[in-house]
């Protein structure tokens, strides 16, 4: 990972569950993936960037991406999120989750 987000996995046989720290300017690239997501805001604040627009999720909200959508997310706030994945995210098990990493 690189300065400005840090992560913590775990890989069931049918999901990933994935905690993780984001600091404010910090930026996901806009991917998309066959997996399911929901994303849940425990603190901060998130700017994803989505087709039809942008969506602002804070603390306490939930955002669901549908598989093969494409979205990106800006951090406005330090952030701390949890991302759940179904099915497994065998692109991160792999470590082709170039997009997340060597970033400055």
């Amino acid at each position: 990972m690189h300065s400005l987000l840090t992560r913590q996995v775990i890989h069931t046989a049918s999901m990933t569950i994935a905690r993780l720290s984001l600091k404010a300017g910090s930026v996901v690239p806009v991917h998309s993936h066959h997996n399911e997501q929901v994303s849940m805001v425990e603190s901060g604040l998130l700017k994803f960037l989505l087709p039809d627009g942008e969506v602002l999720v804070g603390p306490g909200q939930v955002l669901e991406l549908k598989p093969h959508l494409p979205h990106g997310v800006e951090v406005v706030e330090d952030s701390e999120v949890m991302d759940l994945f179904t099915p497994r995210r065998e692109d991160w098990i792999q470590g082709d989750d170039a997009y997340l990493r060597n970033k400055k």
